[in-house]
């Protein structure tokens, strides 16, 4: 059973989402709701919970505000918000786990059912998350957030050579030899970065388009990285593939 809490200075939304809760997510007992940050922290240092639905714009004290006062707390987190699409790429790069208002009862069960499999939310992760969100310039981030069984890796963009699929896994492949399996299917990672000069050229890889050292066209395409490494390109992919590059 996951003992959780609502933090939401809107009372409708605090009493839809536990009534939701209540009806489709039996494995989680609401332990408190709370319409006031400074009673969400509260809450938060009396009853320790597992897990925490918290809005970020809240008076008086904002959820990052709410957190760093109860640094220390270890609970899973999910922001609970309306905001804009920019900002949920942060969330997204950041690794934290989000529900957009109004909630939809099906992302809220798959949001539960990733906290019954997940390590707690790590506090770089929100540092990560907070600078993104402060970012007056809308830039994507340059690192993303990779959970995996140890914990959060935060790795650059640039250093990322190719990511694999493995069920709903993804193994990332560094430009220095290290790899990090992560706990995201390959289409989540693809929406993310092919934003960022990545593309994938075959159900089982997405590239980075930095570290391609050569094209070999045949009955089997494939690219050389720039490890060595040989990766299939399919023949639905070989046109985009071309198309990014302007090859002829």
């Amino acid at each position: 059973m996951l003992r959780a809490i609502i933090i939401d200075d809107e009372p409708n939304a605090v009493g839809l989402l536990a009534l939701r809760l209540s009806q489709h997510c039996p494995q989680v007992e609401l332990v408190a709701s709370c319409t006031s940050s400074h009673k969400g922290v509260a809450a938060i240092l009396d009853y320790r919970p597992d897990l925490v639905f918290l809005d970020i714009e809240m008076p008086q004290m904002n959820g990052f505000e709410v957190l760093e006062s109860v640094a220390g707390v270890p609970f899973s987190l999910v922001f609970v918000t309306a905001y804009d699409k920019f900002a949920l790429k942060a969330f997204r790069y950041s690794a934290v786990d989000y529900l957009l208002k109004p909630i939809d009862t099906p992302e809220l069960i798959q949001a539960v059912q990733r906290v019954e499999k997940s390590r707690k939310t790590a506090p770089e992760q929100i540092q990560h998350l907070k600078g993104q969100m402060s970012n007056t310039g809308k830039t994507l981030p340059d690192r993303i957030a990779l959970p995996y069984q140890n914990g959060v890796a935060f790795v650059s963009l640039m250093d990322i050579l190719y990511c694999e699929s493995d069920d709903n896994y993804t193994k990332f492949y560094l430009a220095d030899g290290q790899h990090y399996l992560a706990t995201k299917p390959l289409r989540d990672i693809q929406e993310l970065l092919e934003e960022r000069d990545f593309l994938r050229i075959h159900r089982q890889y997405l590239i980075n388009l930095s570290h391609i050292k050569k094209f070999v066209k045949g009955e089997g395409n494939y690219v050389v990285m720039t490890n060595g490494q040989s990766i299939p390109v399919s023949r639905t992919q070989k046109d985009r593939l071309m198309e990014r590059f302007g090859w002829l």
